[in-house]
Parts: C-alpha cells; sequence; structure tokens
C-alpha cells in the first residue's frame, strides 16, 4: 500500500504562513500541507522529535542538527493603554520609558543586553499574561509587531520603538531531513518560480534544439546545407527573370553553390555575383 506524501509545517506565534500555504497547494496540489502551531519554545524540540518536517522560527536557534535560512526581521513596537502619554508619540525610544514598568514575559522573543525601564515584580509567565497586565494599566510591553496584531485589544495601542532589539524569522528543518519537499518550500518562501525551483515540482530543463535537417536540394528553392547558399533558392528558382531593378544587371541563371556554401551569381551577395552585376551593368545615356 503506498502512503501518500504530506508535509508538515511548524510555526511560532506571530508568523502567518498562509501565502506560502497557498503557493504550496497550487504547485503540489497532491501533497496535503499540515500547519502545526507551536509555541516559540517549542520550536527547536518539535523539529528535533521529528513531529515536524521544517518549521518557521524566531532565531537564534541552536545550529546542531538543524539549518535554517533568515527571512526576515521584524519591527519592535511598544504596547501600552491608549490612554498612556506614549500616545502622543509618533516613535518611542528605550530612554523615553524608563519611569515605566516594562514588562519581560519568560517567552520573550527580544534578546536585549540591558532591560529598559523599571522591571516587575514578578515575571509574566506568557505574553498573553503580560498583555492582561497592560491593559490592566501596571505598565508596557515590548514585542515584535506581530505580536502585538496578534493580541490586538480595543483598549490598547502601540507605536514602533527606534532603537530596540528586533526579531528575526527563519525557516528551519533538521539537517539530515533535507527532502525535496524540503527544497520546494524553501523555493517558496525565497519567491522562486516553478521552474527555477529545485525540488519536486520542478519542470524538466528545455532539451537543446536539435540541428536542422538537411533539405533536399529543388528547384524551389530548398537549402543545400545547414550553412551553404541555396543551390536553386535565389537562382533557379528564385526572382522570375527580368524582375530584377534596373540597373541591376541581368540575373545569373542557375547560380550554383561553391564548397564555402556561397551562391555564384544568383543574389549577387559573394564576390563573383558583385563582378558579374558590374558587367552587366547598361551604360548610361548622355
Amino acid at each position: 500500500m503506498q502512503v501518500t506524501p504530506s508535509f508538515r509545517l511548524a510555526y511560532v506565534p506571530g508568523v502567518t504562513p498562509g501565502k506560502w500555504a497557498r503557493v504550496w497547494s497550487e504547485r503540489l496540489p497532491d501533497v496535503p500541507l499540515a500547519l502545526v502551531a507551536v509555541e516559540a519554545a517549542a520550536g527547536e524540540p518539535t523539529l528535533r522529535a521529528g513531529d515536524a518536517d521544517a518549521g518557521l522560527l524566531r532565531l537564534p536557534v541552536d545550529r546542531t542538527g538543524l539549518s535554517a535560512i533568515p527571512l526576515y526581521t521584524e519591527t519592535t513596537v511598544v504596547v501600552f493603554p491608549k490612554d498612556h502619554w506614549l500616545a502622543a508619540a509618533e516613535e518611542v525610544t528605550v530612554a523615553d520609558l524608563a519611569d515605566d514598568v516594562v514588562f519581560h514575559p519568560l517567552d520573550d522573543t527580544l534578546e536585549w543586553e540591558q532591560l529598559p525601564g523599571r522591571p516587575a515584580i514578578e515575571r509574566p509567565a506568557t505574553t498573553a499574561d503580560a498583555i492582561e497586565l497592560v491593559a490592566a494599566g501596571v505598565g508596557v510591553l515590548l514585542v515584535p509587531q506581530s505580536l502585538a496584531r496578534l493580541h490586538h485589544r480595543r483598549d490598547l495601542t502601540y507605536r514602533t520603538m527606534a532603537d530596540a532589539p528586533q526579531s528575526r524569522i527563519a525557516l528551519s528543518w533538521p539537517e539530515e531531513q533535507t527532502t525535496d519537499l524540503v527544497e520546494e518550500f524553501i523555493g517558496i518562501v525565497r519567491g522562486r518560480t516553478v521552474n527555477s525551483s529545485r525540488g519536486r515540482g520542478q519542470t524538466a530543463a528545455t532539451p537543446a534544439e536539435a540541428p536542422a535537417a538537411k533539405s533536399a536540394p529543388g528547384r524551389a528553392g530548398g537549402a543545400k546545407s545547414g550553412s551553404g547558399g541555396a543551390k536553386g533558392g535565389a537562382a533557379k528558382g528564385g526572382a522570375a527573370k527580368g524582375s530584377a531593378p534596373k540597373g541591376s544587371g541581368k540575373p545569373a541563371a542557375g547560380g550554383r553553390a561553391t564548397a564555402g556554401g556561397r551562391a555564384r551569381g544568383g543574389s549577387g551577395s559573394s564576390s563573383g555575383g558583385a563582378a558579374a552585376a558590374r558587367r552587366g551593368r547598361p551604360k548610361r545615356r548622355g
């Protein structure tokens, strides 16, 4: 019994794989794509345990046994109640938060050398818990913009941070499991076309054009060889006698191709044809 292939893609909160999933279904309609939502801290363990073929994770990723391709960098924002004084600012700096309690949840995805603002008495377990505390007016929270949108509330808003660390999203997968389907998904997230993709959906390369077959010589102007001149194309079977413009000379009848492929007479393109045309040029009347 043949098992139908499938592809399992893990993704952490804030990442929206929908656009890539649509491209996948268009290119590989016979291979189901299963989206596996995982918490930020569970991304790597999911891949190492073989519970997903690839994952959209936040860097850093431990590269021991895992490959990772950075995809994009997210803007960091500060989330606060709509009536907070920060709402009057267009952009916020870390120094602006010196007097505010800034939450640093245990699942924080930002790498800080020094935490901004005043520390909370206790660290919230999750970003969702921190959002609840912000809504209660206890403090503010810095997160990637996608997480601010994910946890949107009508009583909260956010502003861009000018000098805060940023979160990067990467595609990661087990190094020893770089299958054709993984290659296919790499091509999708990198924007490769179907023809340039390295994976299963790649179309066969267009074969080189076969050399032109020799045509049988004929009175109607068939080519004698691939690069040679026409045996009867321009001479016997070419322009009709007397149809050449005045002053071009008498057309040569039955010009014969030389070994190099140049037609003698006929079109007048070779040196012999040009000389024949000069000899046949009528004298001008006084």
